[in-house]
């Protein structure tokens, strides 16, 4: 189990420690999983073996994600490394009727209007996906190797605010694993606490 600093209240939110056992574990095999997409294919995790993958769990109504969008970092950070061959999984936990959850046309407009750079846009309905990951926060981040393994799990960068000025100051962690991994270096920072708005699961 990845195992992350007691929880944190940021902004008023609180991120309680997910009521489930995760079953990722860092430096081991990532848990394959299939869900269906927003261009209404179903990807595979296992159908990736031999590429890089990224794993961000989104919600666009949080502010912490709007923090990344906003300023166009997220998209920025998609592009440059799907440029570079990795795959790059957005995954929404959220379930009907509760923020970030979207469906139909309204996805289709809302990921247009995000400029979107990703590989593709993973809907978990059922949070079963983000609890078999111990997904707490939006935005959590994954990252996987070519041999599957899960090599870093926590938040995007070491700045825990929705203040879209903080960016250039922070370290970004994310960048740096991949960076790091491309050159077939080991990923020294292996794990962060994720910060956000608190993934919006049925229960």
């Amino acid at each position: 189990m990845i195992r992350f600093p007691r929880p944190l209240v940021l902004a008023g939110l609180l991120l309680s420690g997910a009521a489930w056992a995760a079953m990722a574990t860092i430096d081991e095999r990532a848990p394959d999983f299939a869900l269906q997409a927003a261009d209404g294919k179903t990807y595979k995790l296992s159908d990736f073996k031999g590429k890089h993958v990224v794993l961000e769990w989104v919600n666009f109504g949080c502010p912490f994600v709007r923090k990344h969008y906003d300023s166009g970092n997220m998209q920025q950070l998609q592009q440059t490394y799907t440029d570079s061959g990795v795959v790059w999984l957005s995954i929404s936990s959220s379930a009907p009727g509760k923020q970030g959850f979207y469906e139909g046309e309204a996805l289709q407009t809302q990921l247009k209007n995000e400029s979107v750079a990703h590989t593709a846009y993973l809907i978990d309905a059922d949070g079963k996906v983000g609890k078999l990951y111990g997904a707490r926060t939006t935005p959590h981040m994954y990252v996987i190797s070519p041999e599957g393994k899960l090599v870093y799990a926590g938040g995007i960068d070491n700045i825990r605010s929705a203040d879209v000025t903080d960016i250039p100051k922070a370290v970004n962690y994310v960048a740096k694993a991949l960076d790091g991994i491309l050159v077939g270096q080991e990923v020294m920072q292996k794990t962060s606490p994720p910060y956000g708005c608190s993934v919006k699961y049925a229960n």
